[in-house]
């Protein structure tokens, strides 16, 4: 089996980030989302994987690399521009060949992972298999309506009058079987190859469809918010360790991980934190739910629940708290009066506020 991973997106609910880096090389837990997926993929055994990339597909590669380091083989495939998924499907065909293929969306996290849904495809082989969560507002998904064998019936996007609550969650698993449906719709209403409408095709076909539900985390990560929240579980579920250097007047509580390289000083580290090589933190106060990049500097600062991406600086803010900071910002005290802040800051961006 081989993987298609799409990485081409625009990201527009992610600016200002997205202007300056694509979205899903944003880190969660000091990892590129990109790569938990990838993770994730490699964990399946597969070892031929083939990335979609638009604008950012230098960046990726670059980021990402070949795939070694991830035990398979990574192939990037340019798509001009966003024309819908089944188009990544029909770009990717001469990398696909025949053979089956598991599609994963680059910005969705599933950490608790999908080997058990993978074995029920390999052992099945359907044409279609799609990955399903429960979600509490269908209206926002597209949804699976199944039958009393658990087949899918029909595939609805964003229904106003959901009859079913099993949203698509971004994975599906293909037999070369859909390469015959994604040559036989046509754009929708927005101009683009929808893949629900070649899975529908398969459905109305007769093929056999089935839907696996996800019971584990997920998350998509295209929104600030949701950005935070899995960084909070993936920082929750992360094994702690001293690998820098924290001198005797800090106190780390809780797991809390200083990557090599990393200096604390006269700080208290309160976990799950993980503060990455090369950063220096000094007379600071720093947790929970933080993950601090590489080569960072943060002095006489508050930090709690937030993102700091590599590079980045922060001095004197006493206050800053379910933020996203960009890649190689610069954040510094103002002449205002003190105050709490939660911050979006996009990368290379200098900030004053209140110290």
């Amino acid at each position: 089996m081989k993987a298609l991973v799409l990485s081409g997106g625009a990201g527009t609910r992610l600016r200002p980030f997205s202007y300056s880096m694509p979205k899903q090389l944003i880190p969660i837990a000091n990892t590129p989302v990109l790569e938990h997926v990838l993770e994730n993929v490699a964990a399946l055994g597969v070892t031929e994987i083939g990335v979609i990339v638009g604008d950012w597909g230098e960046e990726i590669a670059e980021t990402v690399g070949d795939g070694s380091r991830f035990g398979c083989r990574i192939t990037y495939i340019p798509q001009e521009r966003p024309l819908g998924l089944a188009h990544c499907v029909a770009l990717a065909r001469p990398f696909l060949g025949d053979d089956d293929f598991v599609m994963y969306l680059g910005d969705n996290m599933l950490p608790d992972g999908i080997q058990e849904i993978a074995d029920a495809f390999a052992a099945n082989r359907p044409a279609a298999q799609v990955v399903v969560h429960k979600v509490p507002d269908p209206t926002a998904f597209g949804v699976a309506e199944l039958d009393e064998n658990g087949a899918v019936r029909r595939l609805v996007e964003k229904p106003k009058e959901p009859r079913s609550d099993l949203a698509l969650i971004g994975v599906y698993f293909f037999t070369p079987a859909i390469h015959e449906a994604v040559d036989s719709i046509a754009p929708s209403a927005r101009g683009e190859l929808e893949i629900t409408d070649a899975i529908q095709w398969l459905v109305s076909s007769g093929a056999d469809v089935r839907a696996s539900e996800y019971d584990g985390y997920w998350k998509d990560t295209g929104r600030v918010d949701d950005v935070l929240a899995c960084n909070r579980k993936l920082l929750a579920d992360r094994e702690p360790g001293v690998f820098g250097d924290v001198d005797g007047a800090s106190e780390l509580i809780g797991q809390v991980t200083v990557e090599a390289g990393a200096r604390v000083v006269r700080s208290r580290i309160e976990g799950p934190v993980v503060i990455g090589a090369g950063t220096l933190v000094e007379d600071s106060q720093i947790g929970p739910y933080t993950a601090v990049g590489r080569g960072c500097v943060l002095r006489a600062t508050r930090l709690a629940d937030s993102i700091v991406m590599d590079d980045a600086s922060i001095s004197r803010v006493p206050g800053l708290h379910g933020s996203l900071i960009g890649r190689s910002a610069v954040i510094g005290p103002s002449e205002h009066e003190e105050s709490h802040h939660r911050l979006v800051v996009g990368d290379h961006t200098r900030i004053e506020v209140a110290a």
